[in-house]
Parts: structure tokens; C-alpha cells; sequence
């Protein structure tokens, strides 16, 4: 009589972050503020970064002590450079802060090319640059993730800054994971389509607006921020370890058309 096989099942992936410490920009509202509530809720502990204050300290305070507040504008090259300066490394980074000047390309002004392009590239490239140097010195096989857009897989009147900004962090993000593979960290973005934030609240006031929004999103309703978490973690657990260089899109089939 032969012996019953022996099956042995798969490990389940693990989606804890318990030891783990995240940086996270923009994260005193909205999408950033939602990432670092889910990245503590998984065990990390956060660092988070934002220019207010008195809005990052009351964040903190609400996420609890998993949540570590640090003030700071990270399109001031100066400010980020002493923010690392003796900083422990990360073993994640989520890059959430970024702006939007919707208009029409005819009507952009330097300062607002400079306004969305400096946030949204600029500062992702150089807080990336300084969380990854972090991480290839303390040996960490570390996450760098970046929040982009469906508009870096897709063109939209009115938005050319900032399409030219998400599809620069898709360029960015890829390379990223191609350069830094071999040191066991991975690069992806979070691509959401029309997210409810403080940001973009008030373009849904415009009835056509929304209408059309809602048109494109084929799950008909617009996105919270909560509809994000999933992604983040994700690719911040080891769940991913095999994924790097991609982009997922959670845009509720806007461009699966």
C-alpha cells in the first residue's frame, strides 16, 4: 500500500509591518493622511511629513503612538537634506504629497508649471533619492511607493501639468525599480482616478464636472480614500516582494477603455 501524498500548502502572504518604520509627505490630509493611519494600523511606526503643524500634530495624535509627527516642506532641498541628516533609515516610503492647477495649456504660467511640476517631480525624485540612500546604507530591502494617477496612463483637457507630472513619476518609478533591484529594493506607484479629497472636493461642485467624472469611472461613484489602502499595503508587505516596477491602477475602469 502506497503512502498518502504528503501536501504541503503555500505560506499565506504576510501583509504586517510590525519593525518596520514608513516616511510618508503630504500626510496631514487626505491620501497621505489616510496611508500613514493604515501603515501604523499594520504595525509600522510613521513618520510623517507635512508643512502645518498643528495639522500633522493632531493626525499624530488621532493615529496614536505609532505615528511620529515632522513638520517640514519638501520642496525646500535644505529642509529635506537636515530631516536625514543622523535619520535612521526607512524601510518604506510613500510619496503622497503633490498639487493640481487645472487649465487650459494655453493659459500655464511658469509659476504654476513650477508650482505642480517642483511638487509632484521635483520633490518625489530628491525625498525618494534620500530615503533610498537610507536604505542602501542600512542594508534594508526597502519599498519606495509613489502615488501617481490614472493621468499617467491617460491625457485629459485642462490637466497638462498635471499629466506631465504622473507620467514623469511613472518614468521615474520604473527606472528606479531597474536601478535598484539588485539591492532588494522595489519601486511602484498607486495610480487612483478621482479620489474625494480637500484637493479635489471642490471640482465636484460643478455638476458637469462630476457628471462626467462619473461617466468615465465605469464603478459609477468616485473614489475615498479608503478605496487606496489596499494597494499601499500591499506593496508595502512583503506580500510584494516580487513586485516591483509596476503600476496599479485603481481608477474603477476609467482607462479600461
Amino acid at each position: 500500500m502506497t503512502e498518502p501524498e504528503v501536501i504541503k500548502l503555500p505560506a499565506m502572504p504576510n501583509f504586517r509591518l510590525e519593525g518596520r518604520r514608513a516616511l510618508i509627505s503630504g500626510s496631514s490630509r487626505g491620501i497621505g493622511r489616510a496611508s500613514a493611519a493604515a501603515l501604523a494600523d499594520a504595525g509600522a511606526h510613521v513618520t510623517m511629513l507635512a508643512r502645518n503643524k498643528d495639522e500633522l500634530d493632531a493626525v499624530a495624535a488621532a493615529i496614536g503612538p505609532n505615528a511620529h509627527a515632522a513638520a517640514l516642506d519638501v520642496t525646500d532641498m535644505e529642509q529635506v537634506g537636515a530631516f536625514f541628516e543622523g535619520q535612521k533609515a526607512f524601510d518604506i516610503l510613500v510619496n503622497c504629497a503633490g498639487t493640481n492647477r487645472p487649465k487650459p495649456m494655453l493659459d500655464v504660467t511658469l509659476d504654476d508649471y513650477d508650482a505642480v511640476i517642483g511638487l509632484n517631480v521635483k520633490s518625489s525624485y530628491f525625498l525618494t533619492q534620500a530615503a533610498a540612500r537610507g536604505m542602501v546604507g542600512a542594508g534594508i530591502k526597502g519599498s519606495l511607493i509613489h502615488i501617481g494617477s490614472q493621468m499617467g496612463h491617460v491625457g485629459a483637457a485642462n490637466r497638462s501639468l498635471y499629466c506631465a507630472s504622473k507620467w514623469a513619476l511613472e518614468g521615474m518609478s520604473k527606472a528606479l525599480a531597474v536601478e535598484l533591484a539588485g539591492m532588494g529594493i522595489r519601486s511602484n506607484i498607486i495610480a487612483p482616478t478621482f479620489i474625494e479629497t480637500p484637493l479635489t472636493k471642490p471640482f465636484f461642485e460643478d455638476p458637469e464636472f462630476k457628471a462626467e467624472v462619473l461617466r468615465k469611472i465605469k464603478l459609477g461613484r468616485i473614489g475615498q480614500v479608503e478605496d487606496v489602502l489596499g494597494a499601499l499595503i500591499y506593496l508595502a508587505s512583503d506580500a510584494s516582494s516580487l513586485v516591483t516596477g509596476t503600476s496599479m491602477l485603481v481608477d474603477g475602469g476609467w482607462t479600461a477603455e
